[in-house]
């Protein structure tokens, strides 16, 4: 038989570990490149863009466009970067969890 009441318990404990896990990841910085390092852009480990630098020797009107792709390039590396932080912190929380088939984290 199913214990409800330690399930319950357990995941309201994982609930808790959860939300201490959002926390942490908007406090972590993860920084993406592209360029060779001429364009960075800093994201929150959510996912939230917090700073761009881009080298003084991008910023002539010749290289506009060129410029564009290179922070698109950088955002998405850094997005890469906190989505894979992301999901090891969750799946680390859903580990010691055992779920019913096809139910998954957060609930």
């Amino acid at each position: 038989m199913v214990d409800i009441l330690g399930m319950m318990k357990k995941a309201q404990a994982v609930q808790a570990q959860l939300q201490e896990a959002q926390e942490e990841l908007a406090r972590l910085d993860v920084e993406g490149q592209s360029g060779g390092g001429m364009v960075k852009v800093t994201l929150t480990g959510k996912g939230e863009m917090k700073a761009i630098a881009i080298d003084p020797s991008l910023l002539t009107p010749a290289d506009k466009e060129m410029v564009e792709d290179l922070i698109l390039a950088a955002y998405a590396d850094a997005k890469g970067k906190a989505d894979r932080l992301s999901a090891e912190k969750m799946q680390s929380l859903a580990a010691g969890l055992q779920l019913p088939p096809g139910m998954k984290l957060p609930f």
